[in-house]
């Protein structure tokens, strides 16, 4: 490629840059409008824009200029380069109702179904007699406080705040209240056997 066609190429390749930058625009402009709870018209009458105008830039129909650009960004007092920035991200907060199972409260701490799924749990004081189950997956717990009798193929243990276990949930397993008052762990489960980054095998009783 010669000198002429080497700059007619990064010509394209920087027009297909900006297009792909100014198509996302639209959409920026008009989530940040309804976060300020501002209207068409009433943006229309703060910038001088027409609403027309200002509907045809949030629905991509009208190519973004500094002259349309600036104003608005006056009118909701932001940068300009948040207008043409990365597009706003969802809220970090996840809203999931509490899910109660068997007298056990499972706070879900992820959205996205399939793949690793996180949760806070929370084991109330009773007494129960281990039933040991199997099943596909991997699990990982983390205890955030009280204690956890886990108890896994031959292991009986007693888990404490700071503690970490791991495990394959083929292996038969069970765990529960010590009966000795709530606890509060949290589990990491890979219903299709994906293992997290760190091994931990469950400790040896204390007095062995």
């Amino acid at each position: 490629m010669n000198r002429q066609g080497h700059q007619h190429h990064e010509d394209e390749q920087s027009d297909a840059s900006m297009d792909a930058v100014l198509s996302g625009v639209g959409s920026r402009l008009r989530a940040l409008r309804k976060d300020r709870g501002a209207t068409l018209s009433g943006l229309s009458e703060t910038t001088g824009i027409s609403v027309s105008t200002l509907s045809r830039l949030e629905s991509g129909l009208r190519k973004p200029s500094l002259e349309l650009l600036l104003p608005i960004a006056r009118a909701h007092k932001v940068p300009l380069d948040e207008l043409v920035g990365a597009p706003p991200v969802e809220d970090p907060r996840v809203q999931a109702k509490p899910i109660i199972r068997g007298g056990r409260t499972m706070i879900p701490l992820t959205r996205k179904p399939g793949g690793l799924q996180a949760y806070k749990v929370i084991e109330p004081q009773r007494r129960l007699e281990p039933e040991q189950k199997t099943h596909e997956g991997y699990e990982w717990m983390y205890m955030l406080s009280g204690k956890l009798r886990l108890v896994l193929g031959e292991h009986d243990v007693v888990l404490e705040p700071g503690e970490v276990v791991e495990f394959d949930t083929r292996v038969p397993h069970w765990f529960g209240s010590t009966g000795e008052g709530p606890a509060e762990f949290l589990v990491l489960f890979g219903p299709q056997g994906e293992r997290m980054h760190v091994r931990a095998r469950p400790a040896r009783k204390r007095d062995q």
